[in-house]
């Protein structure tokens, strides 16, 4: 037996690694997240204090703008990035120009500091 043999699937081709596997019409954790994150809730909004019917996705964020106020910068900089993007970070790159036209290879290589 090589050692290729146990890279192989256990399994003939057509026949399920997992048989029993998922149950067909089960929900993915994605989907349950959703469906809760939009379920609505009558109460006090703490901004404006007026009774309000609010998703826990609304009173998630709320909470997070509640701590931001408080002086919270995590909390802040996530406000931030959902409503306005993360910024793009840019690297400047120096252009160098070097004549080594007139330098040997062991020059070169030294400059480099290979020769170590």
């Amino acid at each position: 037996m090589g050692k290729e043999d146990n890279l192989r699937p256990a399994w003939e081709k057509g026949q399920s690694g997992n048989p029993n596997g998922r149950p067909k019409g089960s929900k993915n954790r994605s989907t349950i997240a959703k469906y809760w994150l939009e379920v609505n809730q009558k109460l006090k909004n703490p901004i404006t204090g007026d009774n309000e019917t609010m998703s826990q996705e609304d009173l998630m964020t709320l909470a997070l703008i509640k701590k931001a106020r408080e002086g919270d910068v995590a909390a802040y900089k996530a406000l931030m990035d959902s409503g306005y993007g993360a910024p793009v970070q840019q690297i400047e790159q120096q252009q160098t120009n070097i004549d080594l036209s007139g330098l040997t290879t062991d020059e070169i290589i030294k400059l480099l500091g290979e020769d170590e």
